[in-house]
């Protein structure tokens, strides 16, 4: 049997979340998307795809904690597969930077040795991260300090940021 994949919905303080996965035929979950209400390039449920809020449970109550200031990284597998080598690169870089602190585009560009012109092509890396919250582009702001480029909007972007106590 090949892996199927699964949807749900969690609520949250930012809107409800669709949450894709793909299920091993052993049973195992690996988170692929988390998409936020009116969210730019936001997944929509495809044909042949499974509801199953329980196979969600644990990535629902990790949500859960973090939105109430109890959890400051999510531990749930996440698929491989999803974008290019160096988008992968990029969102790799995101998960190590620190709940409640934030880094300027060019600060990731440094960190995976990108420069120059190739900072443009982090942002556009950091705005197609497929796992809002979860990894967190959030924390990625302008050099000036500005919160801009977040799919979801500035507004979130500014409650993450507020919640994580990295507002100054």
């Amino acid at each position: 049997m090949d892996d199927i994949t699964v949807y749900a919905y969690a609520g949250g303080p930012l809107g409800e979340m669709l949450l894709t996965g793909q299920v091993s035929t052993g049973g195992r979950l690996a988170l692929r998307s988390l998409s936020l209400p009116e969210q730019k390039g936001a997944v929509a449920v495809g044909d042949g795809w499974v509801r199953d809020q329980e196979a969600f449970a644990e990535v629902a109550a990790q949500l859960e904690e973090y939105f109430a200031g109890r959890r400051e990284r999510f531990e749930v597998p996440l698929a491989a597969d999803a974008g290019t080598e160096f988008q992968r690169r990029v969102w790799a870089a995101l998960e190590e930077i620190p709940y409640g602190e934030t880094v300027g585009y060019g600060e990731i560009g440094r960190r995976i040795g990108v420069g120059g012109a190739g900072v443009r092509a982090v942002g556009t890396a950091i705005g197609r991260n497929p796992l809002l919250v979860v990894r967190p582009c959030h924390r990625v702001i302008g050099a000036d300090g500005s919160l801009r480029g977040y799919a979801a909007g500035p507004e979130r972007k500014r409650a993450l940021l507020a919640l994580e106590g990295a507002l100054g």
